[in-house]
């Protein structure tokens, strides 16, 4: 979905949400709550500059706007594969990012990430996945790494991989995949606005990924294994 539709969707005119290159920044108006709202567009590659624009948009928001939302808006393919992006250490610019989201979490900020479009690899990591809960639209695009590249990093032939895939989602892309993994909560059909009201409204924000994981098939032994450990 292109992203002046989907914010159309969630708040209508009131908001002051605009691009700067491939990042998005601003607030919105919600039930009389103001939310900040960060994220990527055009299938975004996260080189170091898009990645300090998200994390200076995060630690803005907690230096002048304590415990205010933060709706994390997702479409990334991606790190950006650069050699100058390289050898500056892109890892630790994501990093930053993925730590302001984080801290953002513990210092008090409601963080809800939406997947509208693409989210692969460190891209999603680093946003995505470090929010409170992660929701998607049904259209969306999930991803770490293409088969034919998992191929080449755990050398498993690229066909025993295809077949893995067909009966267990940790070796499949798709949005189905990472609901039944648990790393996708819910996804939003039909009233955008209304799904985000029940997301910032819900009381339990803890991690739920391993259980939801456990409970939808996706991810059986995450929650047991877990558990085993902390009771060790």
């Amino acid at each position: 979905m292109n992203w002046k539709l989907l914010v159309q969707s969630l708040f209508g005119a009131q908001h002051t949400i605009q691009r700067n290159g491939d990042v998005l920044s601003g607030t919105a108006q919600l039930e009389g709550q103001t939310l900040a709202v960060v994220g990527t567009t055009d299938h975004a590659a996260i080189g170091i500059e898009t990645a300090l624009a998200q994390a200076k948009a995060i630690l803005d928001t907690l230096q002048n706007h304590p415990g205010r939302p933060i709706l994390l808006l997702v479409d990334t393919q991606g790190q950006r594969l650069r050699h100058r992006d390289e050898l500056l250490c892109i890892n630790r610019y994501m990093a930053h990012m993925g730590c302001c989201v984080d801290l953002a979490r513990r210092s008090g900020h409601r963080v809800i990430a939406l997947v509208y479009d693409q989210a692969l690899s460190g891209g999603f990591i680093t946003s995505g996945l470090m929010a409170d809960t992660c929701h998607a639209l049904p259209e969306a695009e999930i991803r770490v790494m293409r088969l034919p590249a998992m191929s080449r990093v755990t050398k498993i032939a690229e066909d025993v991989l295809e077949a893995l895939s067909l009966s267990n989602p940790v070796f499949a892309p798709g949005v189905e995949n990472y609901v039944a993994m648990g790393g996708i909560e819910t996804l939003w059909r039909g009233d955008l606005q209304a799904s985000l009201v029940a997301a910032l409204a819900a009381d339990d924000i803890t991690d739920q990924r391993a259980t939801l994981g456990a409970t939808r098939g996706g991810r059986k032994l995450s929650a047991e294994v877990t558990q085993r450990v902390l009771a060790a």
